[in-house]
């Protein structure tokens, strides 16, 4: 398939590997900021080849590892209530809550219908007139333009029943928040390509000159993530601090300008938790007090809603990559995609659950 075939060619990965190995004086730090590069990374045994000359650490990539306990059992309160129609994406319904998940909803007789488009929901909503749909908007800068629109869509078709629970979280602010930990380990980034197909690569720059970090943004087949280590490899054993694109197929310096404005229109910046990590400033997005009257969190009054995350799950630390999954003294036992303690072992993305699907298993024992 072009496009897929041609960036998984196993010859030019070999030739990759043995120049980052050759390159590498030092096994080099290398983190990547996004769910799907990480499975990539595991289920390719990426990390194996590179072994001695990288080792990756994995970051909050993960969008629906990061949403908050808080947040999901807003979901689960307004999922709950009659007169509900709850719409999300399926990756969201087996993320536990305080006590349930939304499947749990569902078999109690809550009507939680999985969508493929926010779009979706709002059709949902204009068959429905009588209901309240819903519709959970969660994701990085990837999903938001979509979940956007449908706030305008709904607008324009004049829905008084469709409402948007938005937990939009933002890169930049979290990649901020590592490179500031004093726990940083960090020495290079595989930016996220998806992320910058909209936002472009214009936020990276500052805190490529902030941190004296290199960033180079990556795709998501194996040879798009070797040749962003190998370009990253370069610099690092160079001294050279720079921000590169590795991705030009589908990256370009300005983004798509088109969503950037939708989205500067629905949303502004709010101050976001994160699950696992905690708040972090100005790294998050909500509904502009203009579509005020779309907001979920307002309509159900939901918003006071606060609680504690579980002792027993360390995904705060895999989520800043203080952490391997599989170092955890839960992984594999009392944590397993069956019956999760986080969403970093339930969601497709999930750093935890991608460990658990290719039998990283080694160090579960610690």
């Amino acid at each position: 398939m072009k496009y897929l075939d041609e960036f998984r060619d196993p010859a030019a990965a070999r030739v990759l590997v043995e120049h980052i190995k050759r390159r590498a004086t030092r096994t080099w730090t290398i983190m990547e900021v996004c769910g799907g590069q990480t499975h990539s990374i595991i289920r390719n045994g990426i990390d194996q080849l590179l072994g001695g000359a990288v080792e990756f650490i994995h970051g909050p990539g993960c969008p629906v590892c990061v949403t908050p306990l808080e947040m999901i059992d807003r979901a689960l309160e307004i999922a709950s209530r009659d007169n509900v129609i709850f719409c999300s994406f399926g990756d969201m319904l087996r993320v536990p809550g305080s006590t349930q998940d939304l499947f749990g909803v569902r078999a109690s007789g809550g009507d939680v219908r999985i969508v493929y488009s926010p779009l979706d929901a709002t059709q949902i909503a204009a068959d429905n007139p009588d209901k309240d749909v819903v519709f959970f908007g969660v994701g990085f800068e990837t999903t938001a333009p979509a979940n956007a629109m449908s706030v305008v869509h709904a607008q324009r078709l004049g829905l008084k029943n469709f409402f948007l629970l938005v937990s939009h979280v933002l890169v930049p602010p979290a990649m901020t928040a590592i490179l500031s930990s004093p726990t940083n380990r960090v020495q290079g980034f595989l930016g996220a390509g998806h992320v910058c197909t909209v936002m472009g690569t214009s936020e990276y720059g500052p805190l490529v000159e902030k941190f004296g970090v290199p960033i180079v943004v990556s795709g998501f087949e194996p040879l798009d993530l070797l040749e962003g280590v190998r370009q990253l490899v370069d610099l690092l054993e160079d001294g050279k601090v720079e921000l590169r694109n590795a991705y030009p197929r589908a990256v370009n310096d300005a983004g798509n300008v088109v969503a950037q404005q939708v989205l500067n229109d629905v949303f502004v910046v709010t101050d976001r938790a994160w699950r696992g990590i905690g708040m972090i400033p100005k790294s998050g997005w909500t509904l502009a007090p203009r579509w005020a009257a779309f907001d979920a969190e307002k309509k159900f009054g939901v918003g006071h809603m606060h609680v504690q995350e579980s002792a027993d799950c360390r995904s705060g630390e895999v989520l800043q990559g203080l952490l391997k999954p599989n170092e955890c003294p839960a992984f594999g036992k009392s944590c397993t995609p069956r019956s999760p303690l986080g969403a970093t072992m339930v969601s497709s993305e999930g750093a935890c659950a991608a460990y658990y699907q290719f039998r990283r298993l080694d160090l579960a024992h610690v």
